[in-house]
């Protein structure tokens, strides 16, 4: 499992550290924001309620109009007129006009551009604050009904309505207008609440808007019509409250909409609002918060790279220096840099590594004369054993009268002779080595015919240097217990393989071979000294090549498929 580093830990701990504070910070800002959703949304529905008022007062006042002007001397003397005039008198034109007075005088006391008229059944006449005229008594019946009245003009499309009331005495003619004797009108168009609407506005992103479902709408004199359509038609999903608050969305955009219901005319005052514009101080105050969390955990990453580079990687080199000391490479230096603490103990730890590497390379030269020695020795350890056996044969022979096979044997020993006393050589190619081994068997066929035996060795492998004398004991091993043992065994076979990461030599024989237990037995005694119930033929051999060349290298043994044993040399070539 790997380590994890202080740059790690650091920034870990940091980002452990700020995780409540965004956590907190997450759940503060959505209670400020509910919270502020919720006093938004009451301001909002107070700002409708406190205009809708205003709205209201400016109607009733007007709604009182036509009560107080009945109960004017001379426009109520307009009642007791029971005689039909085609042409006006001149008592009669001076009433009007003290009337015409009275009516303008009412219309400027109110801000709303309005209108009155006075209905005089008898004289038909539709007296106004500008002129008298005669009226269609059909069309004033069909309007004649209590309470606000609204009349569309145009197709509707523009949002201009006419809103009118009316004042009828007696009270009951409202059912049988046939019946009345005076009736008085007051008018006012939908500009009046089209310029409240857009002082209420004033320049925000709120949209305000009068809808009454089956007449139409009252649109602000800067609406987005086809947007306050689109907010309409999703209202009418569902039928609108007295007073209500909605949250709708179109398109992208999600909309706070207030509705406040007007008692006096009976229309929707609708307001509706970007959620966005509510939110953005929030989210410039969110965006602060980001930046500022970011810049502090880009800081603190800062630091924590300081530290890491600064200390960390310092003790981390200092570290791997003393583990290549330990493996035993005493060439390790460490490259002190700056004036701190860390470049003083660089400058230690390489003059430790100086004074140890010069103390080792001293022992170590010594250690290579004793080897060097203990290899001579183990050579000559070698040569006695086989020279015993050769000269018995050469007398055996001589006893027996056999010169040819005294002078082959000779000649195959002296080739062996010559070679073993090159001894000043450390290694030899594998073809010399091969072309010696193959003099041996010769000889050890001369004793035993029924010896037979094949060398099957890669070219390429041919030129790869060796120590000497390490295939011969083997191969004599293979003839001693192998063959000479056993009387139905014959055969010896030596093969090669060679590739970048090892090269091997194999020695087999259709022998008696041996047990696993007994294969495990030799193969562990190669690794301890060698003692007096020992053979040193296979020990010098597996103790030459391991101190030679170190690592794996050695020999092994298992069972040949031949039926005998098979040994086998291992070692990584230079």
């Amino acid at each position: 499992m790997p380590k994890i580093n202080l740059f790690t830990k650091i920034v870990a701990l940091i980002v452990i550290m700020l995780t409540p504070i965004m956590l907190l910070y997450f759940y503060s800002n959505k209670t400020s924001t509910d919270v502020l959703g919720e006093e938004l949304n009451k301001s909002n529905t107070n700002q409708l309620v406190f205009f809708q008022s205003q709205i209201n007062t400016s109607i009733d006042s007007m709604a009182l109009w036509p009560d107080l002007l009945i109960q004017d001397p001379d426009i109520s003397s307009l009642r007791d007129i029971f005689t039909e005039m085609d042409e006006l008198n001149l008592s009669m034109i001076t009433l009007i006009k003290r009337i015409q007075t009275k009516l303008a005088i009412q219309e400027n006391s109110s801000n709303w551009r309005s209108s009155l008229h006075i209905y005089s059944p008898i004289l038909h006449r539709d007296i106004s604050d500008h002129d008298v005229v005669h009226y269609d008594d059909a069309d004033l019946k069909k309007r004649l009904k209590p309470g606000w009245q609204v009349k569309t003009v145009g197709d509707g499309s523009t949002g201009q309505f006419v809103f009118s009331r009316y004042a009828v005495t007696p009270y009951s003619s409202y059912l049988d207008p046939s019946g009345s004797n005076l009736i008085i009108e007051v008018q006012f168009d939908s500009s009046n609440i089209k310029d409240m609407l857009d002082k209420f506005k004033s320049g925000s992103r709120r949209e305000p808007f009068y809808y009454m479902e089956g007449v139409g709408v009252i649109y602000n004199r800067s609406a987005d019509i086809e947007r306050t359509t689109n907010v309409i038609n999703l209202l009418k999903q569902g039928p609108l409250q007295d007073m209500e608050s909605r949250t709708i969305e179109l398109g992208e955009e999600k909309y706070l909409v207030n509705i406040v219901k007007s008692e006096t005319i009976g229309w929707y005052l609708i307001d509706y609002i970007p959620i966005s514009e509510i939110i953005r101080p929030i989210q410039k105050t969110n965006q602060l918060f980001y930046v500022s969390i970011a810049c502090l955990l880009l800081l603190c990453c800062t630091a924590a790279y300081l530290l890491y580079a600064q200390v960390q990687v310092p003790i981390k080199r200092l570290v791997i220096g003393f583990q290549k000391l330990k493996n035993g490479d005493y060439s390790v230096r460490m490259k002190p840099r700056g004036r701190s603490e860390f470049g003083f103990l660089y400058t230690r730890f390489n003059l430790m590594v100086a004074q140890i590497q010069e103390l080792f390379e001293t022992v170590y030269l010594e250690k290579i004369h004793v080897r060097e020695a203990r290899l001579k020795q183990l050579q000559s350890q070698i040569n006695p054993h086989f020279f015993y056996n050769c000269f018995s044969f050469i007398s055996s022979m001589a006893k027996l009268e056999k010169n040819e096979a005294v002078v082959a044997m000779s000649h195959h020993l002296s080739n062996y002779y010559r070679y073993t006393t090159r001894q000043e050589r450390d290694l030899v190619a594998l073809s010399e080595e091969i072309n010696f081994v193959t003099s041996y068997l010769e000889i050890q066929n001369m004793r035993m015919p029924r010896l037979n035996y094949t060398i099957d060795l890669p070219s390429d492998m041919l030129h790869l240097e060796i120590p000497p004398l390490m295939l011969q004991p083997l191969v004599e091993n293979a003839v001693i217990h192998g063959i000479e043992a056993w009387s139905d065994a014959s055969n010896i076979q030596i093969t090669g393989h060679w590739n970048e990461d090892e090269a091997s030599l194999v020695v087999e024989d259709d022998g008696k071979g041996m047990s696993a237990e007994d294969i495990l037995v030799l193969q562990h005694k190669m690794q301890n000294h060698m003692d007096e119930h020992m053979g040193c033929g296979l020990w010098n051999v597996h103790q030459r090549m391991h101190l030679r060349f170190r690592g794996s290298a050695g020999v092994s043994f298992s069972s040949s498929p031949l039926g005998g044993l098979k040994v086998t040399i291992t070692w990584l070539p230079a």
